[in-house]
């Protein structure tokens, strides 16, 4: 199946007239957050790169700094991550897993699976230029072992072609032999096999497995590999038999349990969504029985992070003058229990631990946009105090 995304190019396209609106959004006292993620969710990435070229012609700015100085939290990771062309996105996430300390192997993982053989050689070519270093020296410095040896044969993106058939029992018998039938796991044959031979190949080695062994793919990996090599072996299974599957599921568990892991969440959803969104979300109803948009909505309720609309803070709050107090109140999410916070103008009450500063009047006024329609939100305890104070719920 073609690939399909869920967000093209407009029709009715004029950059400079692009550029104004987001110009118009970020002048003045606050920001208006919804324009701007209505704008540029509805143009391609490509379109988005005219816009911030127009912008700069007519401004003398660049977009992504102004951006990035009115926005804040999850909102403008979004945002910059919509701004990016996507193989420097995608240069930008690995060298974001691999430097400092400790490696984001989840990352690695899922960008070398899932691209394709030209796409793994631009994003080769673009690492270099971008940061004057060859990925997979650096790779290679951050990673070990097995997990290693796979990551670089992913690298050489030099996958076989085609379908070799008189080869394709002899793979699965040495899949066999080298995991189920023996004591101990031969790694080194489940990484030639599935590191080299092409997609096509590969799901027919699958279902002759499986003949085999009477075990799926995916479940001998589980059994006889462990850590980052068996996480690595599965995503190039996975994305064998199908790319947006995998990407569903990525996204099913980002979501899952407590809280989300939104920078997986995040990467995904902008990454996808001019190649395949539309099936992944075909294939995350019919894997998980619920809609992609319905999951979504549910997990970031609380957070600051939604794809229709992003809001940091969303307030009431009276007249300056008829008081000579601003009280804030906001709640904080520890990991055990919430916890109320007070903020009184010209001094500071905290409970612990203390989150939130005292504000100059002038940023006070530009954090608190008038945000009604969100008033449902509110917990209980917030609506019964707000005839006479402020309420506030940060979100950071």
């Amino acid at each position: 199946m073609a690939g399909r995304g869920s967000v093209r190019a407009s029709g009715n396209f004029n950059a400079n007239q692009d550029a104004e609106i987001l110009y118009k959004a970020m002048k003045g006292l606050g920001t208006d957050e919804d324009s701007i993620m209505k704008l540029l969710t509805s143009r391609s990435n490509s379109q988005r790169q005219q816009i911030k070229a127009a912008y700069k012609t007519l401004h003398g700015k660049d977009l992504v700094g102004d951006l990035k100085g009115e926005l804040g939290g999850k909102f403008e990771t979004l945002v910059v991550a919509l701004m990016t062309p996507p193989i420097l996105y995608d240069v930008t996430s690995l060298r974001n897993a691999i430097k400092g300390a400790g490696t984001d192997e989840k990352v690695l993982i899922e960008i070398l699976s899932s691209r394709t053989a030209q796409q793994i050689k631009d994003i080769t070519a673009a690492y270099r230029q971008e940061f004057n270093k060859n990925l997979e020296e650096d790779v290679t410095g951050d990673t070990s072992g097995h997990f290693r040896r796979l990551l670089v044969i992913l690298l050489q993106a030099s996958r076989q072609q085609g379908v070799q058939e008189g080869n394709i029992e002899a793979d699965a018998q040495t899949l066999f032999s080298a995991g189920e039938k023996k004591f101990g796991t031969d790694e080194e044959q489940f990484i030639t096999i599935l590191g080299n031979r092409s997609t096509e190949h590969l799901r027919r080695v699958f279902a002759a497995y499986m003949k085999l062994a009477g075990y799926e793919m995916e479940e001998s990996i589980q059994r006889e590999t462990s850590g980052g090599l068996r996480d690595l072996l599965l995503a190039v299974v996975k994305c064998a038999r199908s790319v947006p599957a995998y990407f569903a599921e990525t996204l099913y568990y980002s979501m899952k349990g407590a809280g989300t892991d939104d920078q997986t969440l995040i990467r995904v959803m902008v990454s996808r969504s001019e190649v395949d969104m539309l099936d992944i979300r075909a294939d995350y109803r019919r894997l998980f029985a619920k809609s992609l948009h319905s999951a979504i909505q549910v997990y970031t309720e609380y957070l600051s992070l939604s794809l229709h609309s992003a809001i940091q803070v969303y307030t009431e709050y009276l007249s300056l003058s008829q008081y000579s107090a601003i009280q804030v109140y906001t709640e904080y999410l520890s990991l055990s229990q919430y916890s109320a916070i007070q903020v009184q103008w010209g001094k500071k009450v905290f409970s612990q631990p203390p989150i939130v500063q005292v504000l100059p009047l002038k940023k006070m006024r530009e954090a608190c946009n008038f945000h009604h329609r969100y008033t449902s939100t509110m917990t209980d305890k917030m609506r019964r105090k707000k005839s006479r104070k402020s309420h506030c719920r940060i979100f950071n």
